[in-house]
């Protein structure tokens, strides 16, 4: 409960909280504080990573994400979050750590815990890609790790926001000393309240209340409010998708080239809208020119188109490239091949015994000649020709519904597709960091009544708060 909940150590000791549970079991012996802190925790923690770590190890390829962050206690921490399509193709996400960083975030420092981490888990040789902020000491320590990195996408599109709302700043700059205001002061909230269900109006009810409450906070002039409303239209969009692609339970690589295109066509057929006041026109140019920098070469990213491609919903119908989807082809192709050369040599290098010799037959004259000419083909398979096989068959089936699950398809399919699913499972990985949901956790963690915790309770109670079943 305290993991799970984020309750302090301390309701054990809580009045209300010990007659409660009186009332349910008069006979139950409540642990003390130190007990639970010392010794039940530890355990469950122990209990947990072990579990874990037994998933993890049977993971084919993980993909990992990370990020770093600064508590109320001015404590460092950094996430490692490992993402894997487990056996029952569902994509799980466990929180490998969670950690006081008291270095200096050098690249190579970073590069050193996530490797310690990696190898603490038994991960580093299944590492495909490391997902991280567009940073470039994140970057250049996921280089020293010798992993291919892989920015957040919703950080991306973050960046791209924030820079074109350098156009109408200093309107930004106004609506959050109000809303800082009204979200520090209960009696500017309550006033608020009770003013716009009085009203019925957000804006008119919003400028009563500054002018009662507080005469001084800047004010909005009509052009403002009207510029506000446009740019709440342009940007719902981008919130959309940010909310999508952070999904942490779902396959998000394979959404990203769609996304981005999608993303650059809204915008487009926003700036033939009309919008009459300068700084939104700017704050329109500024996001185009943005996607089209960031986004211009996404279809050649492997990593993407592959993931792309191998999604049943997509395939070749989200490329605006042949050509990019041809090249994802004949890559996936040879990954599959060399899949089925390494299942042969493993199957060969497990056998030891002679395979029993085909039981005779008469021999026909007849067939004498054709029989000796095909030999060499019955017995020698060959992976390239399998492989080229398997994917001619899976991009000539019908694409599945948008709103389906990939991943229950591929389970569906894995006996005919054996190549393809286990290259898939390298490919469909995680493409936002997490971060904001586990540093948010840890916030809640490190709260007024729980302010003393050292950072090792930190840590062990972030990990069974994610981790906990």
């Amino acid at each position: 409960m305290i993991a799970m909940d984020f309750q302090p150590f301390s309701i054990v000791s809580d009045t209300g909280f010990r007659r409660f549970l009186k009332a349910i079991d008069p006979s139950y012996i409540l642990p003390n504080r130190k007990t639970i802190s010392n010794t039940l925790m530890p355990q469950l923690y122990s209990k947990i990573k072990e579990e874990v770590k037994v998933k993890v190890s049977n993971a084919s390829a993980v993909c990992l994400t990370t990020d770093t962050w600064t508590s109320r206690t001015t404590t460092s921490f950094m996430a490692v979050t490992c993402h894997f399509i487990n056996d029952d193709f569902i994509l799980s996400s466990p929180l490998l750590d969670c950690f006081s960083f008291t270095d200096r975030h050098t690249a190579d420092n970073l590069a050193a815990e996530l490797k310690k981490i990696c190898d603490e888990w038994g991960i580093t040789n299944k590492v495909v890609a490391c997902v991280t902020d567009n940073a470039s000491n994140m970057k250049a320590a996921v280089r020293k790790a010798e992993w291919k990195h892989f920015p957040c996408f919703a950080h991306t599109l973050n960046l791209i926001v924030r820079e074109s709302l350098k156009h109408i700043q200093g309107t930004v700059t106004k609506v959050k000393s109000v809303v800082e205001y009204v979200n520090r002061s209960t009696v500017a909230t309550e006033r608020l309240k009770a003013t716009q269900k009085q009203m019925g109006l957000e804006k008119e009810a919003i400028i009563a209340t500054i002018a009662l409450v507080n005469p001084s906070l800047p004010t909005l002039t009509l052009d403002e409010w009207d510029m506000i409303k446009d740019v709440c239209e342009i940007l719902k969009p981008f919130e959309e998708v940010t909310v999508e692609i952070s999904g942490e339970r779902f396959v998000t690589a394979s959404k990203v080239i769609l996304i981005a295109r999608d993303l650059q066509k809204v915008v487009q057929r926003l700036r033939g809208a009309v919008f009459k006041h300068a700084p939104v026109l700017s704050m329109m140019c500024s996001l185009a020119e943005e996607m089209q920098n960031r986004f211009h070469n996404i279809e050649q990213v492997r990593l993407l188109s592959e993931a792309t491609l191998l999604d049943p919903r997509f395939k070749q119908r989200a490329f605006r490239d042949p050509a990019a989807a041809d090249e994802a082809a004949k890559s996936i192709t040879a990954a599959a091949a060399r899949v089925w050369s390494s299942d042969e040599q493993t199957q060969a290098e497990r056998t030891t015994l002679p395979a029993p010799p085909p039981p005779s037959e008469p021999t026909s004259s007849v067939w004498e000649d054709f029989d000796e000419r095909a030999a060499d083909a019955v017995s020698i398979s060959n992976p390239s020709s399998a492989a080229v096989t398997a994917m001619r068959g899976y991009l000539a089936e019908t694409l599945i519904p948008r709103t389906e699950n990939p991943l229950a398809w591929w389970k569906a399919r894995q006996a005919v597709y054996e190549g393809l699913t286990a290259v898939m499972k390298r490919r469909l990985v995680a493409t936002s960091v997490p971060s904001e949901i586990i540093f948010s956790k840890t916030g809640q963690i490190i709260s007024d009544r729980r302010s003393r915790l050292s950072p090792n309770k930190v840590r062990q109670i972030a990990f069974l708060n994610a981790n906990l079943p």
